[in-house]
């Protein structure tokens, strides 16, 4: 008998998303080939094969905010899975909050003290393995809506916190606060540069002039397969949001893209600026 809870577009299997799912795309970007969309959230469309596609899918249950990705049998969840290695001293945090509605959040190692790029929820299985890594100096928040439980991981570590002050109230426990649109050093290598747009306080930030961490400002599409924007949620200012993403793609250098929603660029890519260009055209004309 198939449990209650279990969307029925979810194929035959252990493995199924209830309907709690809340579609923030998670569990799609972390396996693609295991889930797809139906009735505006994730089902299951492929049961693990091998054990890759297992750490896959349990990948995809420990990123998903509201906890729907579920075994019939109930199974074990495995432990040490994130923080995920993506690319360079990049980590995805895993354990996405429902409070900023499923989005991505990253820990990048450097030298001088690693940086939580804005937060996952609350949870002590980060604890150890974020110690191992060297702990977080800095917590940068892109924008008020991706906020979750940084104020805790930034007590537990002694982390400043870094907000722009149009989206401060978002995080009244910041220590540094950002003003204006002119880019600000962090740290030697690290930039925030204000993008208003999404949000009026929305800011992206450059590591050593090769990561790029967008926030909810830009993203990688993978139905497109190049950069986009979310038209919809430009609860500023979609026309501002064209403007500041050209002056960020004019005059500063970045190869990789990292998202809270949406997905990341696939690749090092050169053209970016190029890319970044033609979006903003294209913005340009719509607005």
């Amino acid at each position: 008998m198939a449990r209650a809870d279990r969307h029925p577009a979810n194929v035959d299997g252990d493995f199924y998303v209830d309907t709690r799912c809340i579609n923030c795309d998670a569990s799609r970007q972390r396996a693609p080939a295991l889930f797809g969309e139906q009735d505006g959230q994730s089902v299951v469309v492929r049961q693990p094969q091998t054990d890759d596609e297992l750490e896959q899918m349990w990948l995809a249950a420990l990123i998903c905010p509201t906890n729907s990705i579920k075994a019939d049998p109930p199974r074990k969840r495995p432990s040490g899975l994130y923080p995920l290695h993506l690319e360079g001293p990049v980590h995805l945090m895993g354990f996405n909050s429902p409070d900023s509605f499923g989005a991505n959040s990253f820990i990048v190692e450097r030298p001088d003290g690693n940086l939580l790029v804005d937060a996952p929820r609350w949870t002590r299985q980060l604890l150890e393995p974020v110690e191992a890594l060297g702990g977080i100096a800095h917590v940068l928040l892109t924008h008020r809506d991706d906020v979750a439980d940084a104020d805790r991981y930034a007590e537990h570590f002694g982390a400043e916190v870094w907000i722009h002050e149009l989206d401060r109230e978002a995080a009244p426990y910041a220590t540094r606060i950002m003003a204006g649109t002119d880019p600000i050093e962090i740290c030697p290598g690290v930039r925030a540069v204000p993008v208003p747009g999404h949000t009026r306080g929305s800011v992206a930030f450059v590591v050593d002039d090769e990561y790029l961490f967008t926030g909810d400002s830009l993203f990688w599409s993978r139905r497109r397969q190049d950069l986009g924007v979310f038209v919809r949620q430009a609860w500023f200012s979609l026309e501002e949001q064209g403007r500041s993403l050209r002056r960020l793609g004019r005059e500063h250098t970045f190869r990789w893209i990292f998202a809270g929603h949406g997905e990341r660029t696939p690749a090092a890519f050169e053209d970016l600026p190029e890319r970044i260009e033609r979006l903003c055209d294209w913005i340009e004309a719509r607005v």
